[in-house]
C-alpha cells in the first residue's frame, strides 16, 4: 500500500469516528495541508464513499448520515490489541456466553492476512497464565450485561428475576449504581427496592432483566467496587476476626485479597476485619503475609495461629529423607 493511499484510508477512519471535522483539524491529524485533504476527500467519493463537504465557517468534512461503512479493517497492531484482549477475556472469566468469544475469535482470524494470522495463533498456542483459571461456570448473558449497563448509564431502574444460591426465586426492583468484575464473575449493585437497601447480585444468576420507567439518583461517593468487595468479604461465617497488621496499607492491599477482609488504614498499622468459617485458615493467611500482626479478636485465633506455628516446626524438624514421621494434617 503506498504512502498517499494509507492517509486516505487514516481520513476514511477519522470520519467514522467523529461526526464532522473541518479541513484544518483533518490536516493536522494526517500531517498535510488542507489542499491534500480535499484530494483525500475526493479519491474518497471516487472510491464510492459519500463524503460530504460543508461550506461555510463552520463547514468541513462528514460522512452521509445512515452510511453503512464497509468491514472492519484493522491494522496489525490493532488486531494483536483485540485477539489477545479476546482471549484473556476467556481466561479470566470476563467474556460473557462463551460461544461468542469463540465465534468472535475465529471471525477475525477469517480477515486477517495468513501470515498475521498464523503468528497471532502461534501466540496464543503458547501463551502461559500465571492467573488463576476461573471456574469453568456460563458467563451472564450479554442482553442481561448491556441492559443493566444500559439503565445503570441512565439512571432507570430496573426490574429483575433472581435466582439465590439455594436456587430460590425472587422478583426485585433495582437501582443499578454500577456493575464490577471480580475473581470471576459478574456483579451488579445497587438499591434493591425489596429490602430497602444497598444489595449486590450476580449476573449469571439472573434470569430476566426488564427497564422501567422510575429513574434515581446515585448517593454522592457512592463506589461499586468498594462495595462489592466488602459485601463479598462481610459474608456470615462463623468467626468475625480483627488483626492489626504491622505494614502499611499498600503492601497490604498486595498480599491481603478484598473478597477476603476489609482493610482500614490506622495510626497503629492497618486494620485486618474479616468473617471466617476457619480460623487454622486464617492462621495460615496470616503466617504467609510475612509481617508481624496482633490479634485483637478472637481468642481462639491466637490458638489457632500458635497450633500452625508447632506444625509448622514439626515439619520444620523432619529428617530429610527420612520416612513420614505422621500423616499430613490439612491447615484448614
Amino acid at each position: 500500500m503506498s504512502h498517499s493511499a494509507g492517509r486516505v484510508l487514516a481520513l476514511l477512519e477519522l470520519l467514522q469516528t467523529r461526526h464532522r471535522s473541518t479541513a484544518v483539524e483533518l490536516a493536522g491529524r494526517l500531517g498535510v495541508d488542507e489542499r491534500t485533504v480535499r484530494r483525500y476527500a475526493a479519491t474518497l467519493v471516487e472510491l464510492g464513499i459519500p463524503v460530504i463537504a460543508d461550506r461555510g465557517r463552520y463547514g468541513g468534512y462528514r460522512l452521509h448520515p445512515g452510511y453503512k461503512l464497509p468491514p472492519l479493517m484493522l491494522t496489525d497492531d490493532e488486531a494483536v490489541a483485540v485477539l489477545l484482549g479476546l482471549v484473556v477475556a476467556e481466561r479470566v472469566g470476563l467474556a460473557t456466553e462463551l460461544p461468542a468469544t469463540a465465534t468472535a475469535l475465529a471471525k477475525i482470524r477469517r480477515v486477517l492476512p495468513a501470515a498475521l494470522a498464523d503468528r497471532l495463533t502461534a501466540v496464543q498456542e503458547h501463551l502461559g497464565f500465571t492467573l488463576r483459571r476461573t471456574e469453568p461456570e456460563r458467563g451472564p448473558a450479554s442482553g442481561t450485561l448491556l441492559t443493566l449497563a444500559a439503565a445503570a448509564r441512565h439512571r432507570q431502574r430496573v426490574a429483575l428475576d433472581y435466582r439465590s444460591w439455594r436456587g430460590e426465586q425472587s422478583h426485585r426492583e433495582l437501582d443499578p449504581y454500577g456493575l464490577v468484575f471480580h475473581a470471576g464473575r459478574w456483579y451488579v449493585t445497587g438499591h434493591d427496592h425489596r429490602r430497602g437497601e444497598v444489595r449486590t447480585f450476580r449476573l449469571d444468576r439472573i434470569d430476566a432483566v426488564t427497564p422501567g420507567v422510575a429513574t434515581f439518583t446515585v448517593p454522592d461517593g457512592f463506589d461499586p467496587v468498594a462495595r462489592v468487595t466488602r459485601s463479598l468479604a462481610g459474608v456470615p461465617y462463623t468467626h468475625e476476626v480483627e488483626v492489626l497488621l504491622e505494614i502499611d496499607l499498600v503492601a497490604a492491599r498486595r498480599r491481603v485479597p478484598p473478597s477476603v477482609a476489609e482493610l482500614t488504614d490506622t495510626t497503629d498499622g492497618v486494620l485486618l476485619r474479616a468473617r471466617v468459617e476457619s480460623l487454622p485458615g486464617m492462621a495460615a493467611l496470616l503466617a504467609g503475609l510475612g509481617c508481624a500482626f496482633t490479634v485483637r479478636h478472637p481468642d481462639a485465633l491466637r490458638t489457632a495461629v500458635a497450633e500452625h506455628a508447632r506444625l509448622l516446626a514439626d515439619w520444620a524438624a523432619r529428617p530429610a529423607g527420612g520416612q513420614t514421621l505422621s500423616p499430613r494434617r490439612p491447615l484448614d
